[in-house]
């Protein structure tokens, strides 16, 4: 999966997935990766305690979900249209 995916894709989406209000909806529209997917890039690419302390912060977290986040959306330039 992440075989596929260029060094700057890579860094975009941990760069969204660190993003309080950037839902896991928007990476897979983007991307074409599921929550699971982005939980194995976040695995592989960053440093274990980096990566624990990012699953600490989004377990939970109604934000990074579209379903439940009360919040409006907004299309950043970087994202397909």
């Amino acid at each position: 999966m992440s075989e596929e995916l260029t060094v700057r894709e890579i860094d975009r989406i941990i760069e969204m997935a660190w993003e309080d209000r950037t839902p896991f909806e928007a990476i897979e529209y983007q991307f074409g990766l599921k929550e699971n997917d982005v939980r194995e890039v976040m695995r592989t690419h960053l440093k274990r305690s980096s990566f624990e302390l990012w699953r600490k912060r989004v377990k939970g977290r109604k934000t990074k979900h579209q379903k439940t986040s009360p919040a409006d959306r907004f299309r950043s330039q970087n994202q397909k249209l």
